[in-house]
């Protein structure tokens, strides 16, 4: 392989894009409807139902470290990630098809099913999605360049979770909530695959690093990353947004159905959520290179958490002024994705010695993200228990009281504005920039 170069084929750029097909889908849909499906398909009750989502996600929290050190060692001829690509990209893409295929009765039996087969899913992902964000450091060392590749990751990461994200709420409902979960599954199946083929694919001509081997052992390279400033600083950004966007993903569902009861809602919402970031990321990418990285994301998580504060008027206002406020949450959503993992691969191989731990460094980003993510369906899950949610098995007909009702919206508003507002703090104090 050779050296990394400061500009990049437009192919590559796109090839690398295309992975975010597999992330978009996976981190997307088991957020929008894995809960539902356990609260409203299976009758488990709403605070054990975050349980069996977030505990799946927790393991991840400590293979991610593993599987970046893994891939930092690897000495494939293609390269150190490639090959974790198609491997464990496929093995995920057959792990999701059965995530929805297991029995509805008994309940615990059902319950179960799920926990074990969405830990299968997040061992797999945790095996691409780290050597996934590991490359921008290592195809490329300029500091803008990187922004153009994340602009085609997000932009491409925006389009899948549109497809994913609404489609499957509408396959679910065309096939009956029965074999519909079921098709949602094969059909999410079949994006993993394919995102991860064409990020294998794509990437093949890359002119990629090998990184060096760090001689100090996984505790002390997990001990030094640890205690790099900026890093910890991005990272807890990162994961307090996460954490907002999970709560609101959880909460798609429940808004659609008890808020706005209109056909196709779900979808709806979803549209206003991510269409924004295909007209906008290119404008995003623009910004961040005449202004900075770091300016560019106060801006878009500024955005982000107006969007959602927004929303808390959802009861009391017409649905497309819901519509408009997801809307403004998916504007500022594009930018929060965008920039901080371009600003990612900047703190990562910013001197040599960060150059050895790059696997590192994302598999601990990865498992922020997906602790982020995992805990925000539980943290939603939670408002729900305590607004007094009533669960009930497929068939089932209930009414939820106003306590309930105010609980979805609370969850899906108020609790991500907090956590984004939170966010500023480290954001404020992140010290890298261009200069």
């Amino acid at each position: 392989m050779g050296e990394a170069t400061t500009g990049l084929p437009a192919r590559v750029r796109r090839g690398y894009g295309l992975g975010s097909v597999a992330t978009g889908a996976f981190a997307t849909v088991p957020g929008l409807l894995l809960l539902p499906y356990l609260t409203d398909h299976l009758g488990v009750a709403a605070g054990l139902a975050g349980v069996v989502v977030f505990a799946p996600k927790a393991w991840d929290v400590l293979l991610n470290p593993v599987a970046g050190r893994v891939s930092d060692r690897s000495g494939h001829r293609d390269g150190p990630r490639r090959p974790f690509l198609i491997r464990a990209g496929l093995l995920l893409a057959a792990a999701f098809a059965l995530l929805f295929l297991g029995p509805a009765t008994p309940l615990w039996v059902g319950a179960a099913w799920v926990a074990l087969v969405y830990l299968a899913c997040a061992s797999a992902y945790a095996f691409f999605q780290v050597p996934y964000l590991a490359m921008p450091a290592e195809i490329t060392d300029d500091y803008d360049e990187r922004t153009r590749l994340m602009t085609w990751r997000v932009a491409v990461l925006a389009l899948a979770i549109l497809v994913s994200g609404g489609a499957s709420p509408a396959i679910r409902d065309a096939f009956g909530r029965d074999w519909g979960y079921r098709a949602v599954g094969f059909f999410v199946a079949a994006l993993i695959a394919f995102g991860a083929w064409a990020a294998w694919h794509g990437t093949r001509n890359a002119p990629v690093r090998r990184p060096r081997t760090a001689g100090t052992g996984f505790a002390t390279q997990l001990r030094v990353v640890s205690t790099d400033r900026p890093f910890r600083l991005l990272l807890t950004t990162f994961v307090l947004q996460a954490l907002a966007t999970g709560a609101m993903l959880a909460g798609v569902d429940y808004l659609s159905t008890w808020v706005i009861g209109t056909k196709l809602s779900a979808t709806i919402l979803f549209v206003c959520f991510v269409a924004p970031a295909l007209v906008v990321t290119p404008l995003w990418q623009r910004y961040g290179v005449t202004h900075d990285k770091k300016r560019g994301y106060l801006l878009a998580s500024f955005l982000l958490g107006a969007g959602a504060l927004a929303v808390v008027l959802a009861r009391s206002v017409p649905a497309a002024a819901v519509y408009g406020a997801v809307a403004v949450v998916g504007v500022g959503y594009a930018g929060a994705q965008l920039f901080p993992l371009a600003m990612l691969p900047d703190v990562a191989s910013r001197n040599a010695d960060a150059q050895t731990r790059v696997g590192l460094y994302t598999g601990i980003w990865t498992a922020g993200e997906t602790l982020g993510l995992a805990l925000g369906p539980a943290l939603y899950a939670a408002v729900l228990a305590l607004g007094g949610y009533v669960s009930a098995g497929v068939g089932t007909v209930v009414v939820q009281g106003d306590s309930a009702l105010t609980a979805i919206v609370v969850g899906f508003s108020v609790v991500p504005a907090v956590l984004v507002a939170i966010s500023f703090v480290p954001l404020a104090r992140f010290p890298l920039t261009r200069g």
